[in-house]
């Protein structure tokens, strides 16, 4: 009844940020190789499918027990906890955003698709758009550099994602 997911969410996090580091040993942020990378992750390095699937599936449990912390602090009124809510919604926000440049990294059909469309949505903030979307991209279209940082980020935020989940334990 008082249990609130954050151990299992601490558990997931630290089995992303392994199975993450392995992965980054095998894995290419270049647009002609990276699909290949993920494939030569599954075929060729021991127990790779197993450490790349325990990193997607992974994602997927972490955030059914975030839903369900967020949950369970509406309904006891956490929120009134003001700073320990605050820092919560920063890693909320962390979370999503690690989640999404790690689904671009695999560079197939659909992750190309998805950089495109979301990072596009930011052409509609206003004056600055535009310029934003061309910065995060590296250029004028989703490309080499475009995955280059997605992958930079994607290998930064779960740290910056550990440091405030001691902030919001403190």
């Amino acid at each position: 009844v008082w249990w609130n997911f954050g151990s299992l969410l601490g558990l997931c996090l630290i089995t992303q940020l392994l199975t993450g580091l392995f992965l980054a040993m095998h894995y290419t942020s270049d647009i002609e190789t990276a699909f290949s990378s993920v494939v030569h992750i599954c075929r060729d390095v021991n127990y790779g499918w197993l450490i790349r699937n325990m990193h997607a599936n992974g994602a997927s449990f972490f955030f059914i027990c975030l839903y369900m912390h967020i949950a369970r602090g509406l309904y006891y009124g956490s929120y009134l906890f003001v700073e320990t809510w605050n820092i919560g919604v920063i890693l909320f926000l962390l979370v999503m955003m690690t989640s999404f440049v790690g689904y671009v990294l695999p560079w197939g059909q659909m992750s190309f698709w998805g950089a495109t469309v979301i990072t596009n949505l930011m052409s509609t903030v206003p004056y600055v758009g535009d310029a934003l979307v061309q910065w995060i991209w590296g250029g004028f279209s989703v490309d080499n550099a475009t995955l280059t940082r997605f992958f930079a980020f994607h290998f930064l935020f779960p740290f910056v994602v550990a440091a405030f989940t001691m902030l919001h334990l403190l």
